[in-house]
């Protein structure tokens, strides 16, 4: 393919990046690629970076032993990064919060953090359109925009990302009508491997559109990303416990008939966990959750008591179908309206491992139960609850929902499990109903797969291949989707 002639961004007065904000935790076409940069033994190894130490992931399933760990502080020295890697032959991948379960942020020459290029850039209250440094994290988003009375129009249920990292990797909310948060993407700010500084949009290099928006940092390096955002606004949010089979005997009415619905399920239990939201402007009264309840719901019981009963059942499997039983009826049963933030999120601290995939949104009562039947075929003792979204249709290359609606189906093991057995019987089940894995968790496809899966994705790696061809983006895991 043809490669758009580059145009430069033109940073608006006063909106560009500010070095001050704090430190954050298809055949492919084009030239011939060489081989991935990697470390040369003996090199010198030295730039803009600082020695690094080693690097895990949240659910420690990645361990990366960078050579250097760059934070630059604006665009100049992210360019200066990237040049000097590449001319001495380093890899260079961006890491955020460390929350993928995937190799997608592993470093094995340079690792970037962009921790430092945060915060609200520009903002039109008029058009709704905010533009943020790529390395703000979620949970700040919704105190930056509250001055403009604007918020994000769906979320994931964590928040501890950082944008450019959730935009990368395909993260999602749920709801019938929402995309995932990339969709919500209007413009980006992308420096490339030769320190080009670009703006993609619909406008400007249109011709990448649909590809920057979930890019895997595969195409180059995000630096401002600028949300679609709406007014304000609260939901009304009510948590019950319903009988599983029923749950999927109405998963399609319960899904089309609310904003946004979800809903959890213990393996081995007959109760299914809901959690069904509709939208609310944003002047209606708020009627919170207490703070005795949200402590006891999500500290106490989310939290603290789930991580004993995991801890224990990992040890003594014959306590989880028990614990299991328990942890259903425990889950919270709650009638409350709040700003949308608030209800999207919850909190998370007990470490697990998940696989996630996407299947079109009518299979998801089939792909539940066939679940429902390994786990009591193989007598498996899964302590952490199966969880179900659901996203609309988009047109984004590499988007998990790409054409089609879709809903999530999601695996998980506490970390101190071995997820292996549960987790590729369940991507069997998975891939025999058009499943896509998210890319930020756990899963064992390659690049062939994802070529018949992905009708867009020869344009994606020919794109790949005229923005990196010596690979100085590249690490294991996407070689592994994308190919060398």
């Amino acid at each position: 393919m043809s490669t758009p002639r580059p145009r430069r961004f033109t940073p608006v007065p006063g909106t560009g990046l500010d070095p001050s904000a704090p430190d954050d935790d298809a055949v492919p076409s084009g030239p011939t690629p060489r081989p991935a940069a990697r470390p040369h033994p003996g090199a010198a190894a030295t730039g803009p970076w600082s020695p690094a130490s080693t690097w895990q992931n949240w659910g420690r399933t990645q361990t990366a032993h960078p050579v250097g760990t760059a934070r630059p502080t604006d665009v100049g020295a992210l360019q200066d990064v990237l040049t000097t890697a590449r001319d001495q032959g380093l890899s260079v991948r961006p890491v955020g919060s460390g929350h993928s379960f995937t190799g997608i942020a592993v470093a094995t020459g340079v690792q970037l953090d962009l921790g430092a290029l945060a915060g609200l850039r520009e903002v039109d209250t008029m058009t709704g359109l905010a533009t943020f440094g790529a390395g703000t994290r979620l949970a700040d988003i919704p105190a930056l925009l509250a001055p403009y009375g604007l918020a994000m129009e769906n979320l994931g249920d964590v928040d501890r990302q950082t944008l450019a990292g959730a935009t990368s990797t395909g993260t999602h909310g749920t709801g019938a009508r929402f995309g995932g948060i990339s969709t919500q993407i209007r413009r980006v700010r992308l420096v490339t491997v030769d320190g080009q500084d670009l703006t993609v949009s619909p406008d400007e290099n249109a011709t990448w559109w649909g590809a920057v928006q979930l890019g895997l940092g595969a195409l180059g390096v995000l630096t401002e990303i600028t949300l679609q955002c709406v007014p304000a606004f609260t939901m009304h949010a009510v948590e019950a416990a319903a009988p599983f089979a029923e749950v999927l005997e109405t998963w399609e009415q319960r899904v089309t008939g609310a904003d946004h619905f979800e809903f959890y399920w213990f393996p081995g239990t007959d109760v299914a966990s809901t959690k069904t939201n509709h939208r609310l402007p944003g002047g209606t009264p708020l009627r919170p959750r207490g703070a005795l309840t949200r402590w006891v719901d999500e500290d106490l019981v989310a939290n603290g008591l789930y991580r004993g009963i995991c801890a224990l059942g990992s040890r003594v499997r014959a306590v989880v179908p028990p614990a299991n039983a328990l942890a259903a009826r425990l889950m919270a049963r709650n009638d409350y309206v709040e700003p949308s933030h608030q209800v999207f999120v919850a909190s998370r601290n007990v470490r697990f491992r998940e696989m996630e995939f996407a299947v079109p949104r009518a299979a998801v009562p089939d792909v539940v139960r066939e679940l429902a039947d390994l786990v009591r075929r193989r007598d498996l003792r899964i302590s952490f609850p199966v969880e179900v979204r659901s996203a609309a249709a988009d047109d984004l290359w590499l988007s998990t929902a790409h054409g089609r609606d879709s809903g999530y189906v999601a695996v998980h093991q506490y970390y101190r499990e071995d997820p292996r057995t549960f987790f590729r019987a369940a991507q069997d089940i998975f891939r025999a109903h058009e499943g896509r894995p998210h890319w930020g968790k756990m899963h064992t496809l390659g690049a062939d797969t994802f070529a018949e899966i992905y009708p867009r994705f020869g344009d994606f790696v020919a794109l790949r291949d005229d923005l990196d061809p010596e690979r100085t983006l590249a690490n294991p895991y996407l070689e592994r989707v994308l190919g060398r």
